[in-house]
């Protein structure tokens, strides 16, 4: 049996297309992520080499004495994959003849939003690990966070950020199904849970998107804050209760507040296996057909597998400042 099932080459690249289009306007992280590439048949791995930069030349130079050479070092990010995916079952025969309702419907609807939001919430989980961290209110963990995010906080992780010489983000992987990218205004980004909007919205200095003069917000963007360009997905979930005891914030139990990570960061800050090209994901069909507990042939599947992950290519590029949300 082929990976695509009962469906011919054809007919599964067009089910394949059809997810990664829908899939992509739901995933932040395809947009900024470093993207590599798994072809078929490869190792379970994937690296990533960044080449550190150069010390300085400050020595004058003697003439006719040649200097020492500069030595060029590089650092590895290695990640193992791991395989992910799901399916549904179905009763109605799937035809290769024609464009089936059924696949149709699970291929540019229900299967790609699960496909995203699976791949997203890996993603997003991989990053919130990060080891580079502020707490609101300048507390030391997250279990004494009580506070909400201030501009004085985003200014001392946009300092922090600009010292390690991490680079505003100017260019973006488009959301198509291959690897392009496309110019945007320098910035630094953010990407937060909707429990944290108004938070951001009453930062001094907040311009919305439909105030921006020159520049094109992103479908889940809110707006920017000076340096800073701030998204919205609810796959970016707070840590429940981790909290210290509050009344003003919100909280799962009532009691201690729920801690919300905010995902910072700059240019090549991260690395992800791009949902994209010709091995991207597998979309399987299986018609009905008589077999041994299904003699009637009444019962087929329609679903995806994809081998996908993320990582911290520089800890310095990213930050996570955890906070609290007030209770409106």
């Amino acid at each position: 049996m082929s990976t695509y099932g009962d469906i011919s080459p054809r007919t599964a690249a067009y089910a394949v297309k059809n997810l990664l289009e829908r899939a992509h306007p739901a995933m932040i992280t395809e947009l900024f992520g470093v993207p590599t590439t798994l072809p078929t048949n490869s190792t379970k791995s994937v690296k990533w080499r960044r080449y550190n930069a150069l010390p300085k030349a400050l020595t004058p130079l003697t003439e006719g004495v040649a200097p020492t050479g500069s030595a060029l070092t590089a650092t590895d990010v290695t990640l193992t994959l791991q395989q992910y995916g799901a399916y549904v079952p179905i009763t109605d025969v799937i035809l290769d003849t024609h464009e089936d309702p059924v696949l149709h419907e699970l291929t540019t609807g229900v299967i790609p939003q699960q496909a995203a939001e699976t791949i997203e919430t890996i993603r997003l989980g991989a990053l919130k690990s990060a080891s580079n961290v502020f707490y609101a209110g300048g507390v030391a963990s997250r279990a004494t966070v009580a506070s909400a995010f201030d501009l004085n906080t985003q200014r001392k992780i946009v300092r922090a950020l600009a010292r390690q010489n991490a680079k505003k983000v100017t260019k973006v992987v488009k959301a198509s199904v291959n690897i392009a990218t496309e110019p945007v205004a320098a910035s630094f980004i953010c990407i937060i849970h909707p429990d944290l909007v108004p938070t951001i919205r009453s930062l001094t200095g907040f311009v919305p998107t439909e105030k921006y003069a020159g520049i094109t917000p992103w479908d889940m963007e809110i707006g920017k804050v000076e340096d800073v360009r701030y998204l919205v997905t609810t796959l970016n979930t707070p840590y429940a209760d981790a909290g210290a005891t509050s009344s003003t914030m919100i909280s799962t139990t009532g009691t201690n507040a729920d801690v919300y990570p905010m995902l910072f960061f700059g240019a090549d800050a991260f690395g992800i296996v791009a949902l994209k090209g010709k091995f991207a994901a597998d979309v399987l069909v299986n018609n009905p057909k008589a077999v041994k507990g299904d003699e009637l042939a009444q019962y087929g599947s329609v679903g995806w597998k994809t081998m996908q992950g993320a990582a911290i290519l520089n800890d310095a590029w990213f930050a996570v400042c955890e906070v609290a949300a007030p209770k409106i």
